[in-house]
C-alpha cells in the first residue's frame, strides 16, 4: 500500500453515502425483479416526463447549430452565460427574486455544490488567528450526503429536532430554537427543504428566523432545494420559494428526472459565485453541457413550471399516499410512526419499540431482498446518542406500487415475527429525544 493523505483518511473510506449509492447502483444495474429498491434517491420513471426528454434530445441531435457547442465546447467555469441569464430571468419572474447571471454558478450536481459550499465556510480558517469553523445543522436528522464532505474532523454541529406526535402513527420534527446555539466557531447554517430524510418542509417563518440569526452572526444560511422549490417542486404543503440576501441556495436537475446529467446550480452573492467557478475550474475545468441545454430548452419554452405542476408533483404525491396506505395496512397493530410526509421521495419510519436497531434492520432486510437506508447515518454532529437515532428507517416510494407492496409486505411480516419472538414489555420513552406528546 502506498502512503495516504489526510484527505484519503477523511473521504476514501466506508460511509453512509457510499453504501447508499452502491446499493442503489447495484440494484439498478442488476435489473433483477427479486430486489426491492426502497433505498436511494433515484427519481421515478414518469412516462410523460421522459417523453419531454426524448423530444428535447431529438431536437438537439438534429440541430447542427446546437450539437456542435453541446458536444464540442468547454463552457466558462461558472456555466453557459446564456443559460445563466435565462435561469436568472426565470427565478426573477416566477419567484420574485432580484438576481442576475452573476448570482448563478453551474456545478456537476447538487452534491458537488455542497462539497464546495461546506468547505468554503467550514474548516480551518484562512489566517493563523482565525478559528476552525463548523457547519450548524439546525434540524437533525439531516441529509446523509453531507456527513463525510467536511475536510476537517468534527465538521458538523447538529441540533436534534423537537419531536411532536401529531396524530395516530404520525409525528413531526420542529426546529428547537431554544436549543439552537450559534457560537463563534460556526461558519454557516445548513438545511435541506424538504428535509432529507424526513420530508419535513420548514415553514417560511422558521426560514426567516434562521436567516436573521445567520445575518446577525455574519454567516450564511445554506439552503438545499434538491427536492423543493421552485423546481422540481415535490412539496405537498403550502410553501413558496424563499429568498434572502444572506441565503445561498442550491437547485438541481436530478429530481426532475435527470440525475444522469449531473447538473446543479448555486444561487448566491457574486463573490461566492466567483469562488464556485474557481473550484469548478480547478476540479473539473468546466461543467457538463447536456443538462444546461435541456434546462434552457425548458426555460425558453416555458414548460418548466408546467412540468413540475402537472406531472412531477402529482405523480409523487399519489405514490406517497399509496406507500402510506401500505405501511398503515402492513404494520397495523405494531408500534410505528411515520413523519408527516410534506415532500421529497421518502417516508421516514420511526420504530420506537423494535427489538433491533436500524442498522440491524437494514442488514436483515437486505438479506430478504429489500433495500432501505438505516436512519443512524442521518444523525451526525449530535451532542450525544439517543435511542431515537437507532429507531428510524428511510423508505423511498419512487418504485411502482407492486414493488412497494412487496417490500413493505416483507418489512411488516418480519417486524411481526420480531415482536412475536420476545415477551411484551412496557415501552420505554426515548430519553433525550426531545419528544413531546400531542394528539395520539
Amino acid at each position: 500500500m502506498f502512503p495516504r493523505s489526510r484527505l484519503a483518511s477523511r473521504i476514501a473510506h466506508r460511509s453512509g453515502i457510499l453504501e447508499l449509492m452502491e446499493d442503489l447502483g447495484s440494484a439498478l444495474a442488476s435489473g433483477s425483479s427479486d430486489v426491492v429498491m426502497m433505498g436511494g434517491g433515484n427519481p421515478a420513471r414518469i412516462p410523460d416526463v421522459e417523453a419531454i426528454w426524448a423530444r428535447i434530445l431529438t431536437g438537439l441531435t438534429e440541430d447542427p447549430v446546437a450539437l456542435g457547442p453541446l458536444l464540442g465546447n468547454y463552457d466558462p467555469p461558472a456555466g453557459n452565460p446564456g443559460f445563466r441569464a435565462d435561469l436568472a430571468q426565470f427565478l426573477n419572474r416566477s419567484c420574485g427574486w432580484e438576481i442576475g447571471p452573476e448570482n448563478i454558478a453551474v456545478t456537476p450536481g447538487g452534491q458537488t455544490a455542497f462539497f464546495y459550499l461546506l468547505n468554503l465556510f467550514g474548516g480551518r480558517g484562512a489566517g493563523e488567528d482565525q478559528p476552525t469553523r463548523k457547519i450548524l445543522l439546525p434540524l437533525a436528522p439531516e441529509y446523509i450526503g453531507y456527513a463525510d464532505q467536511g475536510l476537517e474532523p468534527d465538521f458538523f454541529v447538529a441540533c436534534p429536532g423537537k419531536i411532536k406526535k401529531t396524530r395516530p402513527h404520525r409525528f413531526k420534527y420542529h426546529i428547537d430554537f431554544d436549543q439552537l446555539r450559534i457560537t463563534p466557531e460556526i461558519g454557516a447554517i445548513c438545511l435541506s427543504r424538504p428535509t432529507n430524510p424526513s420530508g419535513n418542509v420548514v415553514t417560511r417563518g422558521e426560514l426567516e428566523r434562521l436567516a436573521s440569526l445567520a445575518s446577525a452572526h455574519g454567516i450564511p444560511l445554506l439552503l438545499d432545494n434538491a427536492y423543493g422549490l421552485p423546481f422540481p417542486g415535490v412539496v405537498y404543503t403550502n410553501a413558496e420559494p424563499f429568498w434572502h440576501p444572506n441565503v445561498i441556495q442550491t437547485l438541481s436537475l436530478s429530481k426532475l428526472g435527470l440525475p444522469g446529467t449531473r447538473t446543479g446550480f448555486v444561487v448566491g452573492p457574486p463573490d461566492v459565485i466567483r469562488e464556485i467557478a474557481a473550484l469548478n475550474a480547478v476540479v473539473g475545468l468546466a461543467n457538463n453541457n447536456l443538462g444546461q441545454f435541456i434546462a434552457r430548452s425548458l426555460l425558453q419554452s416555458g414548460e418548466l413550471e408546467t412540468l413540475c405542476r402537472n406531472f412531477i408533483r402529482p405523480f409523487y404525491q399519489h405514490r406517497c399516499l399509496e406507500a402510506l396506505a401500505l405501511i398503515d395496512r402492513e404494520l397495523d397493530g405494531l408500534p410505528y410512526r411515520v413523519h408527516e410526509p410534506e415532500g421529497a421521495f421518502f417516508l421516514w419510519l420511526w420504530l420506537e419499540d423494535c427489538p433491533l436497531t436500524s442498522r440491524e434492520l437494514y442488514l436483515g432486510l437486505k438479506e430478504r431482498g429489500v433495500i432501505v437506508v438505516p436512519g443512524n447515518y442521518f444523525f451526525y454532529g449530535m451532542p450525544g446518542e439517543s435511542p431515537h437515532q437507532r429507531q428510524c428507517l428511510r423508505l423511498s416510494y419512487t418504485q411502482p406500487p407492486e414493488v412497494l407492496a412487496k417490500g413493505i409486505g416483507i418489512l411488516g411480516a418480519w417486524l411481526r415475527t420480531l415482536h412475536a419472538a420476545r415477551p411484551r414489555r412496557k415501552r420505554q420513552r426515548s430519553a433525550g429525544s426531545g419528544e413531546s406528546d400531542s394528539a395520539d
